[in-house]
């Protein structure tokens, strides 16, 4: 299986330089040949690298950097019309020099690529020190040098590994994700919800005004304009934490998984909520989910997401359609007399729907 390992990297200046050359060229790359594609037909990938070796003697500058990186470039762009082809993606964009994030990708090729203590060998640069803050375990197959927009240096290394199986649990759980409550169990166990987002939301609104006040460009513009990136840096770190934290300890204690099959993508458009929504990242939660109970054998079940949850009592089944309106959170069954906590009842009921539907 592959897994990828990801660590804080701290090149010297030389090899800073040499890493936004290798960032730029293969952005180069990627758009020249995006452009011959859309002005004919695409080639495909084998054409395209006997092409790159004529363009490197048009280009000398593309001989100066890592050569694996940019024939993944050309794999990167395969990989994106291959897609588009099968209808899992729209059309092929340009890359722009303006994105919050900018990476280029080495091949391991005949252990180029090595790991010594606190330092890291990579094509082209050398010893690089980084932050080894876990032992890697497998054998390398790739690395991914990013940069961020506040001008961090990361490396992703995707390794061929076994997963080490977490011992078999035997809980059964279903899942309720809300804004109030970020989770809520068939347990009655309720995660509150720590809008991070919100927490930083006046701290970022003041860095913003103050960066729409500075002439573009200017040497007090790009200041403020770090200071804005950083704090959407610290929020989006901080929510990772979470997320990564809440799915681990699900997936640890429980067998069985069973979640709503949410579509956050058109919650968001809810104009009243789309800003928590968006700080909620539920989609990113339930990807995470998703993996770690591919890696470590758990079962992980997705249920319609039209299934009425909230609605049901989870004794008796009755249908009560008043929990449609949001603002009610307890309710007796009229049927059975149960109490009902809105969410720990949907949490139920999205439990038993997922072992049904398992059987």
């Amino acid at each position: 299986m592959h897994r990828a390992y990801k660590y804080r990297i701290y090149p010297t200046i030389e090899q800073a330089e040499l890493i936004n050359k290798n960032i730029g060229c293969s952005r180069f790359i990627y758009n020249h040949f995006l452009a011959l594609s859309k002005a004919d037909k695409y080639l495909g990938y084998n054409e395209h690298a006997k092409r790159l070796t004529i363009l490197k003697k048009a280009y000398p500058f593309l001989k100066e950097v890592e050569s694996t990186s940019l024939q993944q470039t050309l794999r990167d762009l395969d990989s994106a019309y291959s897609r588009f082809f099968k209808k899992l993606a729209g059309f092929p964009k340009f890359k722009d020099k303006r994105n919050p994030k900018q990476s280029y990708r080495s091949q391991m090729v005949n252990s180029n690529i090595q790991i010594r203590e606190n330092h890291i060998k990579l094509p082209k640069l050398g010893f690089v020190k980084f932050a080894n803050s876990r032992e890697l375990k497998g054998k390398i197959l790739n690395v991914t040098i990013s940069r961020t927009n506040t001008y961090k240096y990361y490396i992703s290394i995707c390794v061929d590994t076994e997963i080490e199986i977490m011992p078999r649990a035997t809980g059964e759980i279903g899942i309720d994700l809300g804004l109030k409550d970020y989770l809520v169990t068939s347990d009655s166990l309720m995660v509150p919800n720590p809008k991070y987002y919100r927490k930083y939301e006046k701290q970022l609104g003041k860095a913003q005004r103050r960066l729409s006040k500075k002439k573009k460009d200017s040497n007090n513009y790009n200041k403020e304009k770090l200071k804005v990136a950083l704090l959407h840096e610290k929020i989006a770190h901080t929510r990772r934490d979470f997320l990564h934290k809440q799915s681990t300890a699900i997936v640890a204690e429980n067998q069985t998984i069973v979640v709503e099959g949410l579509k956050p993508g058109n919650m968001i458009k809810n104009k009243r909520l789309s800003k928590s929504i968006a700080d909620a990242s539920w989609g990113i939660f339930l990807d995470m989910l998703e993996y770690k109970s591919l890696w470590y054998d758990r079962k992980y079940i997705k249920i319609n997401p039209f299934f009425p949850s909230s609605q049901l009592c989870s004794s008796c089944g009755h249908q009560n359609i008043n929990m449609k309106k949001l603002y009610i959170r307890t309710w007796v069954c009229p049927i059975c007399g149960e109490f009902h906590h809105r969410d720990v009842n949907a949490a139920k009921n999205i439990k038993a729907e997922g072992l049904r539907v398992a059987s």
